[in-house]
């Protein structure tokens, strides 16, 4: 994973990639194509045909996103020819409920750490780690799939009340930025997707076949799916950012009621979530990988990765 954000270019020299410093002109890193599993440039570059062709050779996916991970060119031989993983998705039963099963309780077990974590005993704590709690005995029994929505809806309402009460938390609106806390969130969701997404294409997902989420129109369901263990990680931040003013309403500007962050701020706010994500690479690289193994082989749920946030 390299950082082309600032200053940084890519050179192709003697079978080796080259990451070159422009301001001062040297060399920072040699890498040999040989010991390249995945190439994720994250920054604006020039893509040479040297590059592509070693990356071919060596069977090396290339992925190039921006500053805030959104992937603008993802190339690899290996990820399109898997057309056995895409017939499986087709194939997968909708109506199977043990894989989302499995991502909604990762996914308040998170929720519930975060709230243990806080040590604090407050009303609206002790109501949201009921909920956890209680929800998490009765996933593994749901019958249908609105049960597992319902589950689920019910502890992120809970959660977040509790875990943002000191924000004057309201309620959580995506995409309608209500107030900073919530405009702040769906940024960092938003990098969270882009970020998952860039490994899953490794491995020729179709993104847009889930197996917790539906098809829905230009929704790649799948990277929605794998997200779900991984928000707790902006959660986290958020509440922390905001709690030592590192993050702060000045930060926002009231445009057609919705708060939306100054330009002048968005590198700040992008390097944030970036230095979380980036901590985090091994464990999303893994995650994802265990999950195309059991989901390839067809294993049994107990087998299915899970993160669990420290």
């Amino acid at each position: 994973m390299i950082n082309c954000i600032e200053n940084k270019a890519l050179r192709v020299s003697n079978g080796a990639l080259l990451l070159e410093d422009t301001e001062e002109k040297k060399t920072i890193t040699k890498l040999p194509f040989q010991k390249i599993l995945a190439l994720f440039v994250i920054g604006h570059i020039t893509i040479t045909t040297p590059l592509i062709e070693n990356c071919t050779r060596n069977g090396i996916p290339l992925v190039v996103m921006k500053p805030n991970f959104r992937p603008v060119f993802f190339f690899s031989v290996t990820a399109e020819a898997n057309f056995l993983l895409r017939q499986k998705q087709h194939e997968n039963d909708k109506n199977n409920l043990q894989i989302p099963k499995i991502l909604v309780a990762n996914k308040i077990q998170n929720q519930l750490r975060l709230l243990e974590k806080t040590r604090q005993k407050t009303d609206a704590i002790v109501r949201a780690k009921g909920q956890c709690a209680k929800s998490l005995l009765l996933i593994p029994d749901a019958a249908d799939y609105e049960i597992v929505m319902g589950l689920e809806g019910r502890v992120a309402k809970s959660f977040f009340a509790a875990y943002f009460e000191q924000l004057d938390w309201k309620s959580r609106c995506p995409r309608t930025k209500i107030d900073p806390v919530n405009a702040t969130l769906d940024i960092g969701y938003t990098i969270l997707f882009n970020y998952v997404e860039a490994f899953v294409r490794l491995f020729g997902f179709d993104p847009y076949i889930g197996v917790y989420h539906r098809l829905w129109f230009k929704r790649k369901s799948l990277i929605c799916d794998l997200m779900e263990p991984f928000r707790c990680l902006i959660d986290q931040q958020v509440r922390k950012a905001f709690n030592t003013k590192q993050c702060k309403a000045d930060d926002f500007k009231l445009f057609k009621n919705e708060y939306v962050l100054k330009h002048e701020k968005s590198s700040e706010y992008t390097r944030m979530f970036y230095d979380v994500l980036i901590e985090q690479k091994s464990m999303v690289f893994k995650y994802v990988r265990d999950y195309y193994r059991c989901f390839m082989q067809q294993k049994s749920t107990a087998n299915y990765p899970k993160f669990l946030i420290n």
